[in-house]
């Protein structure tokens, strides 16, 4: 039996593998991590920060296990996770996810796999998992002899838990691991991004993140099965610190806008690069490319490939990043500084890869030489749930800090324009031109996607209207307008009008019932975003059951989302009767408080003081 591989790592120490994780590091796959840099071009601002896919695969592998072992699992279990977590970014492009951001704008170069057009890495490390390491020989035969399972059905397995299929699997947990709320993944990268900066992402307390997981009814909770209300306190903060962590992260390192700016000279870059290619090779040519990117090629082969196919511009912007010649920002519009339904509209543009393309290409045309950038945050947690004695329920219920850390993530955006630091600007009018051009070209950008697709997040805002329109009561003086007390009855409503022939597009949502309710992850999500822009307002209210205080959120339109969605009636004519049909007709069973307040408070200023800043 050969002596286990020891790895020395800067963030667990030593890390020892096994003799199948061996056979798996010494593959090409995993070998090729070695030269992608974990956060790309962050090292422009932080250079410590070029550690590599490979050592986070490497820390994921040992921090599922140590969760694995605390789980109890048993050491096939263990030695799965373990596998998972070592292989979940065998598909990961070269350049962190500046690919995956010219696959989300040019809808015409996404590859193919299994029948679907993909945009994501996770689908080619799904793809290789299960297709590239059962067929080597070494390490289908250890598979067989050591785990008795065919090697085809055991890394389907691993396939499923390194990539967010836990739902798939017999046992869920194994997945969980892996990917998702409070997982392996993220905690490595967390403390491993934060060591490399030198950025403080708060305490990240490993130890008691791991004693507070429990699992229950085949998923991973947060577990105080004893009742202890120290316990209790202990598993909530755990999940704080990683959400404060997580929030840290996208403000400090995702988000500087240096950081930022590389990113955006290395996207035109590529684009370039790319459509040349097409151009002289077609678009099988660009196609067959692009799967390169996520299966051989490292950061270096990935700056040759724009250096041998780029334009004279392409090759100035790679030049100045080497050089150090980043682009810095001279206009940028936060969440601070735009009013709700620009943000809104902002928020939709972002989430459509094509249209901010569009938007971005439109801003520079009208300033010669700058770079414009919309970004909004992603991955806003959504799974986690909580387990006092037999009670379960979702974290963010259990703590008013949890749920402000999610609407702070959801809150991230900006708007940036960016020139090369020879580059002579007046910010001031640029900010005025910026402005304008922004309140000019969103509307007509949303009639775009449109016209493409449902919004189902305009299905929810014009839900709160219908409610809103219903039992709205304002006279000279004062206003009173319904507040819906209960967030499952949102679900239930949705989930209704999915099955509705009418509605069915435009509340185009995925529900399922594992923890014994109907719930979606999307809606939840689209919820907390309507309430970053400022289209609705969460109000926290706290209740009694069983001698115990509980908090809920109740939702409100605010004034600037009911003009919002009066915008949206003409566009959805039919579908807003078929609404305001279903809910006149069940108006008395919608949870609901009434609120009373003076006219003025609830008019509209917040967009002109934003304005005249």
């Amino acid at each position: 039996m050969p002596k286990p591989m020891i790895i020395h790592d800067p963030v667990h120490k030593t890390v020892m593998l096994s003799e199948i994780e061996q056979m798996l590091v010494n593959t090409r796959q995993v070998q090729r991590l070695r030269k992608i840099q974990q956060l790309g071009l962050a090292d422009v601002v932080y250079p410590g920060a070029n550690h590599t896919r490979f050592e986070h695969s490497i820390g994921t592998m040992h921090t599922a296990s140590i969760i694995a072992n605390a789980l109890g699992l048993e050491p096939y279990e263990v030695q799965k996770v373990r596998i998972a977590g070592l292989l979940h970014d065998v598909g990961h492009s070269a350049l962190s996810h500046a690919v995956e951001g010219v696959l989300k704008r040019n809808t015409k170069f996404q590859p193919v796999i299994e029948d679907k057009k993909v945009i994501k890495h996770e689908s080619f490390t799904r793809n290789i998992i299960k297709n590239k390491f059962p067929d080597k020989n070494n390490i289908n035969r250890y598979v067989e002899a050591k785990f008795g399972i065919d090697a085809h059905i055991f890394f389907d397995d691993i396939a499923k838990m390194a990539t967010g299929d836990a739902h798939l699997l017999e046992h869920p947990y194994l997945g969980h691991i892996i990917s998702g709320d409070i997982d392996a993944d993220r905690i490595d990268f967390l403390l491993r991004d934060s060591y490399h900066t030198g950025v403080s992402l708060g305490l990240i307390d490993v130890d008691q993140i791991v004693q507070s997981l429990t699992i229950k009814n085949k998923r991973i909770v947060l577990g105080a099965l004893d009742g202890s209300t120290y316990d209790e306190d202990m598993a909530l903060a755990a999940a704080e610190s990683m959400l404060i962590a997580r929030a840290h992260h996208y403000t400090a390192i995702i988000h500087h806008p240096k950081t930022q700016a590389a990113r955006v000279m290395l996207l035109c870059a590529l684009e370039d690069a790319l459509s040349n290619v097409e151009e002289t090779g077609g678009k099988d040519a660009v196609t067959a490319a692009i799967i390169k990117f996520f299966t051989v090629y490292n950061d270096n082969d990935l700056l040759g490939f724009i250096k041998a196919n780029g334009s004279v511009h392409s090759k100035k912007f790679m030049g100045d990043i080497r050089d150090g010649n980043i682009y810095s920002p001279r206009v940028r519009f936060t969440q601070k500084t735009l009013s709700p339904i620009t943000k809104m509209a902002l928020s939709t543009i972002a989430r459509h890869g094509v249209a901010r393309k569009m938007f971005e290409n439109e801003l520079k045309k009208k300033f010669d030489g700058v770079l414009i950038d919309l970004s909004v945050a992603s991955g806003v947690p959504k799974n986690t749930r909580i387990v006092i004695n037999d009670d379960e329920g979702f974290i963010y219920d259990e703590s008013a800090l949890a749920n402000g850390l999610v609407r702070a993530i959801s809150r991230q955006m900006s708007l940036t324009a960016f020139a090369h630091p020879d580059m002579v600007v007046d910010a001031i009018e640029m900010e005025s031109k910026m402005r304008s051009l922004v309140d000019d070209i969103s509307p007509k950008l949303i009639r775009f996607i449109r016209g493409e697709q449902y919004l189902p997040i305009e299905g929810l805002i014009l839900l709160l209207y219908g409610v809103h329109e219903i039992f709205e009561i304002k006279d000279d003086i004062y206003i009173s307008i319904p507040r819906i007390r209960n967030i499952t009855w949102l679900y239930n409503t949705v989930e209704l009008f999915n099955r509705n022939e009418i509605l069915k597009n435009l509340f185009d949502y995925d529900f399922h019932n594992r923890y014994g309710f109907s719930y979606s992850e999307k809606v939840f999500e689209d919820l907390q975003i309507l309430v970053a822009m400022g289209v609705v307002d969460e109000d926290l209210r706290y209740y009694e059951i069983n001698e115990r205080f509980k908090q809920r959120y109740e939702y409100v339109l605010t004034s600037d989302g009911v003009e919002y969605a009066r915008s949206l009636k003409d566009s959805y004519q039919r579908e807003f009767a078929t609404i305001m049909d279903y809910l006149i007709m069940n108006k008395h069973s919608i949870p609901r408080d009434i609120v009373t307040m003076q006219a003025d408070r609830y008019s509209r200023t917040t967009r002109h003081q934003v304005r005249n800043r």
